[in-house]
């Protein structure tokens, strides 16, 4: 069982990474990613929303598998 293969990577969804450990909600909240359950969030990837909120993606990450 204690699988963690759930590693949030910067091609995991947002909608995936949300569905695997709710926590990650406050982390994206945090980095100004206030329309989580937005069609386009659902299927944006880590990397797309990091991007396009100008995050920088390796310290989002490492706070996303943190939480």
């Amino acid at each position: 069982m204690g699988h963690h293969e759930n590693k949030v990577t910067k091609d995991s969804t947002i909608a995936e990474v949300l569905r695997q450990n709710p926590k990650t909600a406050q982390v994206l909240m945090r980095h100004g990613m206030h329309c989580l359950g937005c069609a386009t969030a659902t299927g944006e990837s880590i990397a797309q929303a990091a991007m396009a909120h100008r995050i920088d993606l390796d310290s989002l990450l490492k706070e996303l598998n943190e939480a």
